[in-house]
């Protein structure tokens, strides 16, 4: 009772906004019902007269006009509540889906990387369109079916006979006994479709994401077998799911619409005792028949019910995500940009810490370089500084501000960050650049990319700036994709920017352009970079070395070398390899 509770408050408090569209749609859909009643109230007198024999054709012109009026006053009132309640339906479920995309916006980046996102997908698409059949009709029809089946019963038990109604109502009630089987015992096989159905949706997004590698490595069949595994279970839980529910919903829906079998039978004793009349017997027929039709179209929403729960529950696990504690406004004013880092402890997970007690002061318009070994903390340090995670003891501040104390959009102003995913939205490059500053005009989106070196190889795609990249940027190289996420992290014009391995799809001859590019348009920002190729980061400012979670060297690249250190056996090993490169 309290999940169903719950899933009803979840419900309604996304639809509040509309409540007043929703309110009009079920007393549109119960003005709808009380038209379509109007016929069984006219019938009686229309009866009592043909029996009685009144041939009169106006008498009947007018009852048989009023009922077909009000038949087309029904429909028209369905329309409208449709219409009402779907407008506010799908306005509802895009506040659901607009809180847990906030959400996600809020929320750590790793607690964001630990949801697959093919779960993401499916429960924020497929699963909240789910929705639709519960708010857009079960709200107004189920309570406008209950309004009018309820007020046939009592019509039939008030002013037909209350005989006949107990009559009418033997085979619903062993109906619906039936129909309560399918409910014992099969939550869990409800459940069981939905995690499969997860399982489905994450092998789908990984067979398409990793389709490159599959051909590369020849993995086809092994891919596909587990695809094809996870397509099987996905069916056939459902079908087993099926298989519980089907014989129960078979008799149930058979016998509760069967009101004829007791009240034909019962009804014909008490006319030939003259215990009723011939128009009390038509009626009563007529009147349980009609009740079933309310009744038959609530039923068929009690899987779209049984649903709900599971989706609602599915919604609040996102939306219950522990978000990046921020404030909504900024109090303190920022005295620069310099970044300070104190005794930061970091892990993604509680079992494996990624820094451990991390302390660096950046001080503004600085040239920094973060380097070490794979897996060293060099990018979670960045991500630190870029807010993306909160530390789990210790502190980052900018401008004598601890981070915690400035709300993120605020934040997001002083930071440009380029990552290694490079990753582009399906829309053309010129949109794509345009997302660091929406005002920005063609000319600035231009300039900047002149200035970036991409200029020259967007102008030699078919459509210049208007090409579209693709899903992911697909459509182009990986070099191009880096270079235009450089020219959107440029254009952005933020104090600080941080690059994580910016260069490292381009070809010499690019990567000299690309880092000459970026040194004239930081000038006079907080540069932060990640890199592998000691080569690009020699005239760094500072140089901090990364090993295992700690700092375990800092100074520029002359000094480094000179201690006998990890920097140096790194520079070694780069200088070696360059000299084996080249002399290949």
């Amino acid at each position: 009772m309290k999940q169903q509770n719950g899933q009803w408050s979840f419900i309604f408090k996304y639809a509040k906004e509309k409540k007043l569209f929703f309110l009009f749609s079920i007393l549109l859909a119960i003005l709808k019902i009380g038209f379509e009643l109007v016929p069984y109230f006219l019938l009686p007198s229309v009866l009592d007269a043909f029996i009685s024999g009144n041939r009169e054709i106006s008498f009947y012109v007018v009852r048989f006009s009023i009922m077909f009026g009000c038949l087309v006053l029904s429909l028209i009132l369905k329309a409208l509540s449709t219409s009402l309640s779907h407008f506010a339906t799908f306005h509802s479920l895009a506040n659901i889906r607009k809180d847990m995309l906030d959400k996600l916006s809020k929320m750590s980046l790793g607690d964001i990387e630990n949801i697959s996102i093919g779960s993401l997908k499916n429960i924020i698409v497929e699963r909240v369109d789910s929705i639709e059949t519960t708010m857009a009709h079960i709200i107004p029809e189920v309570t406008s079916c209950l309004i009018g089946a309820l007020t046939l019963v009592i019509y039939l038990f008030g002013f037909v006979d209350y005989r006949l109604g107990f009559a009418s109502l033997i085979s619903v009630g062993i109906g619906f006994f039936f129909l309560s089987f399918m409910y014992i015992g099969n939550k869990e096989s409800w459940a069981n479709c939905i995690d499969k159905t997860k399982i489905l949706n994450d092998t789908a997004v990984d067979y398409i994401n990793g389709i490159e590698v599959i051909k590369i490595f020849g993995k086809e069949k092994d891919s596909y077998e587990k695809f094809k595994v996870a397509c099987h279970d996905g069916a056939y839980c459902f079908i087993d799911w099926q298989k519980r529910c089907n014989l129960w919903f078979a008799i149930g829906l058979v016998v509760a619409p069967s009101v004829l079998l007791g009240i034909l039978p019962i009804g014909a004793l008490m006319l030939m005792d003259n215990s009723i009349t011939l128009t009390t017997y038509i009626i009563a027929i007529i009147t349980s028949v009609a009740v079933i039709a309310p009744l038959i179209t609530v039923m068929s929403y009690q899987d779209d019910l049984a649903k709900v729960g599971q989706i609602v529950g599915e919604c609040k696990i996102i939306l219950a995500n522990k978000e990046l504690v921020r404030p909504e406004t900024m109090e303190k004013k920022l005295s620069g940009y310099n970044i300070s880092i104190k005794d930061a402890k970091f892990g993604y997970t509680k079992e494996q810490m990624v820094l451990n007690g991390v302390s660096l002061d950046i001080k503004e318009n600085q040239f920094i370089a973060l380097v070490g070994p794979s897996g060293a903390g060099k990018s979670t340090i960045a991500k630190l500084v870029a807010s993306y995670y909160d530390l789990d003891s210790g502190s980052v501040s900018l401008g004598g501000v601890d981070v915690k104390e400035i709300p993120l959009a605020t934040y997001n102003q002083y930071i440009s960050y380029v990552g290694q995913s490079n990753y582009l939205f399906n829309m053309s490059i010129m949109e794509n650049i345009r997302l660091a500053k929406p005002d920005a005009s063609d000319e600035d989106i231009i300039n900047i990319c002149k200035k970036c070196g991409c200029h020259d190889f967007i102008m030699n795609l078919e459509n210049g700036y208007q090409t579209m990249v693709g899903s992911k940027g697909g459509h182009i190289s990986g070099g191009e994709r880096q270079r235009i996420t450089i020219a959107r992290a440029m254009l952005k014009d933020a104090p600080i920017v941080i690059l994580d391995e910016a260069t490292a799809y381009s070809d010499p001859e690019n990567e000299v352009i690309i880092e000459k590019a970026i040194s004239a348009l930081t000038k006079g920002k907080t540069l932060i970079v990640i890199a592998h190729r000691l080569s690009t980061i020699t005239s760094a400012d500072n140089i901090v070395v990364v090993d295992h979670g700690q700092i375990v060297q800092q100074g520029k690249h002359e000094q480094l070398l000179e201690e006998d250190g990890l920097y140096q056996r790194m520079w070694h090993s780069h200088i070696s390899f360059k000299d084996e490169v080249e002399t290949c």
